[in-house]
């Protein structure tokens, strides 16, 4: 802790389902609304990094049998799971200590509530 920008949105993009290296990359483009982009040397050495620290995985696509089963698909593993919650529970603390601060403005309370 505090992990490299990259792994965290690695993490992230495998939180809700298994993905192999550029279906990564894809959802970190479009949950960041194209402000993180990251390059195959990012992307690709923190996979290595991360699969070393048994924070993700290789795992078997869900398809067997198609074209695409030549990708090494990525899961996160229990560990990866635990150290996400704990790198966005650390980012929280600071953004609250920011908020407290006046260094950021505070976010809207209103809630959409959809029934």
């Amino acid at each position: 802790m505090p992990l490299p920008v990259a792994e965290f949105h690695v993490l992230l993009a495998l939180s809700d389902e298994d993905r192999y290296g550029h279906g990564i990359k894809l959802d970190i483009a479009e949950r960041t609304a194209g402000e993180v982009v990251m390059g195959p040397g990012t992307l690709y050495g923190a996979i290595r990094r991360m699969v070393r620290r048994r924070l993700i995985e290789e795992r078997l696509p869900a398809r067997s049998g198609q074209a695409h089963d030549r990708r090494r698909y990525y899961g996160l593993t229990s560990l990866g799971k635990e150290v996400a919650a704990q790198e966005a529970e650390r980012m929280k603390q600071l953004v609250e200590i920011a908020h407290a601060k006046r260094v950021v403005e505070s976010w809207k309370t209103d809630l959409i509530v959809i029934p």
